[in-house]
């Protein structure tokens, strides 16, 4: 911000210029509606500068109003609303229709040329195909303070990976990225089933996979593994190998619990907590620390939390909070217990 002073008769006021570049970012048409009818925006006479102040003191130097609206855009509209009504990451709101409306809204705002339509609270169309908003509404609600702009960056990864899916990409530059993750079979109640490459798992959920990118992951379509010449269980192969050399060293933080129990937490919080259920070498690596096989809980995509086999009040009270993760957070997976052994995994669903 730079206060600087105007030499018309109108006397002395202060306005904010704002620098930017001509490549005007599109996440700020979410908030052009916020702002404030206080205030208006005016271009000064030097290139690419623009200045905020209030619209009882606009003169025809400055183009007046009726220009400045006329030249009303995202970034200065935005810049507007920073200045009269605070921080606009807060604003989301939280009842599930109403953030739908909202995220609708910041989709046509920002990307014009998508054809969003809502089909019900919390699910949508875009441009056709299915997009739930779940685990937005559940991303949001763990930290509301921060709400627009938690969707904000879903939406450009959103957009980013639809423009990186249908693109060709050589099996030799995605091979060290192709990455496995635990979804639940629910996923397919709006996918075609025949348009993801995935296998089978346990627990009423499937391997899916994924290229891991450093902003952002991509999902590896069906056409994608024909083109390669690959089957799933190549995938599977690979990711599983990539997965392994993912994190080396796995940090794993054991807890004891004051009626014997013992669990063992793995959180690196990199959208593969869950999937290291998958590793080969993971009961080798827990078997001494929880007293042989052991379950393992996976309520949610960034959770990994191995248990012992008993005693059974503390199972219990373990069972209880999977079951409330699994309802409340992000990228739910399963309430259900996997049992690992030296031989596998083994599911426990019914």
């Amino acid at each position: 911000m730079q206060c600087v002073r105007d030499g018309s008769e109108r006397g002395v006021y202060a306005f904010a210029q704002v620098r930017f570049r001509l490549a005007v970012p599109r996440e700020c048409e979410f908030f052009a509606q916020k702002a404030s009818t206080e205030f208006e925006i005016f271009e000064s006479s030097r290139e690419r500068e623009w200045g905020i102040r209030p619209k009882r003191f606009m003169s025809s130097r400055f183009g007046g109003t009726k220009r400045a609206r006329r030249k009303r855009t995202p970034l200065r509209s935005l810049c507007c609303f920073l200045l009269t009504k605070g921080d606009p990451m807060s604003s989301m709101p939280i009842e599930p229709h109403a953030f739908s409306d909202a995220v609708v809204e910041l989709l046509r705002g920002s990307y014009p040329e998508r054809v969003a339509q809502l089909t019900g609270p919390l699910h949508l169309l875009l441009d056709g195909r299915h997009l739930g908003l779940e685990n937005l509404y559940r991303m949001v609600l763990r930290d509301p303070d921060h709400g627009a702009e938690i969707v904000q960056g879903y939406l450009e990864r959103l957009m980013e990976g639809d423009q990186l899916s249908g693109a060709p990409l050589p099996l030799a530059v995605a091979r060290a990225r192709i990455m496995p993750r635990i979804q639940p079979e629910s996923i397919f109640e709006h996918l075609d089933p025949e348009q993801v490459a995935h296998v089978p798992f346990v627990n009423g959920t499937v391997i899916v996979f994924v290229i891991d990118l450093p902003q952002l992951t991509v999902s590896i379509t069906t056409e994608q593994m024909i083109r390669w010449g690959m089957q799933p269980e190549d995938l599977e192969l690979i990711a599983r190998e990539n997965l392994a050399k993912y994190t080396p060293e796995l940090e794993i933080k054991i807890l004891d619990n004051a009626a014997g129990g013992r669990a063992a937490i793995v959180s690196q919080q990199d959208g593969y907590d869950a999937a290291r259920l998958l590793l080969g070498r993971l009961h080798g690596r827990l078997k001494r620390e929880l007293h042989g096989d052991f379950w393992v809980a996976t309520p949610s995509r960034d959770t990994f939390l191995a248990i012992s086999q008993g005693p059974e009040p503390f199972l219990d009270r373990l069972r209880e909070r999977v079951q409330e993760d699994f309802r409340r957070l992000p990228y739910p997976i399963t309430k259900d217990l996997f049992f690992v052994t030296r031989d596998g995994v083994a599911g426990t669903a019914a």
